[in-house]
């Protein structure tokens, strides 16, 4: 190569131009040029500049304050709104105080300017900014990798199995016979079908408000009723109607199935249809910043008043085992003033939910032979069947549901009863069908109505464990009741009223040999004989049964003959001369007129004729 300074070369603004000459072709020889800098390539290329730092925000001191400032910003948000306990126990925890650790050092890195000139740089610049932090991180996971320990069930298998005390009773002996003017006779799907139906009636709520969807049993002045509270219709109605709170709570009896709407003087400002700082669970946490919270239960008290039931939750074993209940919150519905009670009031009936204390009984039937028997052999290891339903006991609140081997689900070996206030748990050991297998009995036995029968109650009819449930229709409301012998669920009996369905079935239970003739009359009523003749015969069919409605000579009213229960009644005439058997509660003559009948036989004929 050349350089040379020949005609090519020219002065431009005081600086030379010089000519390169290069041999073998010149610039193309090796297939490129060369730029103007001397570099190959078609277009100049600059070198790089090196990055500059970005500069840290003030002083160590001040970017301290900023990060602090900036994280506990965040936690007070977050705080407020998901509401977590500060509690070691509480998984909720473990996660606010990794995203607080992480907004930390976001911010530490942000305020000191990613310094570092590479990719271990940045690495290195991060562990320093992050270094109190991250021992929190990993301080926290240890904590939770030995309390998971603490609480896995292979480990504490015994533990777990002691979590319900269970007591083995007597049925027969320990639980009285309910008249059946105490038995619910609602689910809750047919309590809110009443509620959602007499709100619709008051003009001046039923625009503004709605009802909330959880119906609770209680026992209220010796009754058992369903109760539950108004919400806001939506967020605007909420906003025009929050300073005077809501303004009433339904309670709905279970045995007349009457619907009320109980309006208060002052309106109930603390629920959990509220907002803000007077929604129910945001005003227990800023109360009870460190305790966890079961569902809270709306309950009245015997004057009324309505309160919100918030039992405490504790873990038993381990850190994050054993769930249990320890006391409760009770907070006033219309001031939020509230009190923490280890031992809660006896007004209220539910400080244990079902799911706890099905959960404790299936550990409990599960592990007291041990872990590994539940896996291999399983010898008397034993479940709750599926479902569950109440019942009132001596003014408290018991649930029942049945007990199943593991190794079976067609049949029960027993149930138990357990108190929802105290956890005071009765097993009764009693085989026989499962829940699910009277359901399908009851419908069997009026499969013509195509009706659907409820989870059934477990009562004591003449010392006979009994399935009852209520028959609903398509429109969801109840049209007959059923009753089911627990031992023998061939053992079926219906009617149109709780009272004709224990007659019924008295008369099945002592045509079948399982209590005495003089046991068939139905406790809580008297029983009485009467005899005419037949004056006027009237029918009408109800919920989809003929009932025959008979004048008697000299009499006043009308006897009620339902052909469901006693198919003879169409063979009666005018002029004949009949006998019947009817009750009575309490009142001489019922105020419709209409008496019920549960037997009927005609002249020469014996009572037993008369009896299904």
């Amino acid at each position: 190569m050349m350089l040379s300074c020949g005609p090519l070369a020219q002065r431009e603004k005081g600086a030379f131009i010089y000519a390169v000459h290069l041999p073998f072709g010149g610039a193309d020889a090796f297939g490129g040029g060369f730029n103007a800098g001397g570099f190959p390539g078609g277009e100049a290329q600059r070198p790089r500049r090196a990055r500059k730092p970005r500069k840290a925000v003030g002083n160590a001191f001040t970017r301290t304050l900023i990060n602090l400032a900036v994280t506990a910003v965040f936690a007070l948000g977050y705080f407020y709104i998901q509401l977590p306990a500060i509690n070691l126990h509480a998984e909720e925890f473990y996660v606010f105080a990794f995203l607080v650790c992480a907004v930390y050092c976001g911010c530490a890195v942000l305020t000191s300017g990613f310094q570092g000139s590479d990719f271990k740089g940045y690495v290195g610049f991060v562990k320093k900014q992050c270094l109190i932090p991250a021992a929190a991180v990993v301080a926290l996971v240890v904590v939770i990798l030995v309390g998971s320990l603490a609480s896995w069930v292979v480990l504490r298998a015994s533990a777990y199995s002691q979590l319900l005390p269970i007591q083995t009773g007597d049925f027969t002996a320990e639980i009285e016979e309910i008249s059946y003017d105490q038995i619910p006779m609602l689910d809750a799907d047919s309590a809110a079908r009443l509620g959602s139906r007499k709100l619709g009636e008051l003009s001046d709520m039923v625009s503004q408000f709605e009802i909330l969807p959880t119906y609770n049993q209680i026992n209220y002045q010796g009754r058992p009723v369903r109760v539950t509270s108004l919400a806001y219709g939506d967020l605007i109605k909420w906003f025009t109607n929050r300073a005077a709170g809501l303004p009433a709570y339904l309670i709905i009896d279970m045995v007349t199935q009457e619907a009320e709407v109980v309006r208060l003087d002052e309106g109930m400002k603390y629920t959990v249809a509220e907002h803000f700082g007077r929604n129910l669970y945001r005003h227990l946490r800023f109360h009870y910043p460190t305790m966890m919270f079961d569902e809270p239960v709306f309950e009245i008290d015997e004057e009324g008043t309505p309160y919100w039931v918030c039992s405490r939750i504790v873990k038993t074993i381990g850190l994050f085992g054993g769930t249990d209940v320890h006391g409760a919150v009770l907070v006033n519905a219309i001031t939020g003033e509230s009190e923490y009670y280890e031992e809660v009031p006896s007004w209220v009936d539910r400080v244990y939910s079902y799911d706890i204390i099905m959960e404790q009984y299936d550990y409990y039937g599960m592990y007291h032979n041990g872990f590994w028997n539940s896996m291999f052999g399983q010898r008397d290891v034993t479940l709750t069947t599926e479902g569950w339903n109440y019942i009132a006991i001596d003014d408290d609140v018991y649930m029942y549901t049945g007990v199943t081997s593991v190794t079976s689900d067609q049949s029960n070996i027993g149930f138990i009863l357990s108190n929802q206030r105290t956890k005071e748990t009765h097993f009764y050991s009693i085989a026989g069908a499962t829940e699910s297998s009277a359901q399908d009995s009851a419908e069997s036995q009026v499969q013509q109505m195509n009706y659907d029968a409820t989870f059934p109650l477990l009562l004591n009819i003449a010392d006979q464990p009994t399935y009852f449930m209520a028959l609903k229709g398509n429109d969801g409301l109840v049209k007959m009741y059923a009753m089911v012998n627990v031992e023998q669920y061939d053992i079926v009996s219906t009617g149109s009223s709780v009272a004709d369905c224990e007659s019924n079935y008295r008369h099945t239970l002592a045509s079948r040999g399982l209590i005495a003739a003089g046991e068939a009359e139905v406790v809580g009523g008297e029983t009485l004989t009467g005899d005419g003749i037949v004056a006027e015969i009237r029918s009408a069919v109800i919920d989809g049964n003929t009932h025959y409605y008979v004048r008697m000579e000299h009499g006043v009213g009308y006897l009620d003959f339902s052909a469901a229960q006693l198919p003879r009644a169409v063979l009666i005439d005018k002029g004949d001369h009949i006998y019947y058997t009817y009750r009575l509660d309490g009142a001489e003559f019922p105020e419709n007129g209409i008496v019920p009948t549960e037997s009927l036989w005609f002249e020469g004929e014996t009572p037993e004729s008369g009896t299904n």
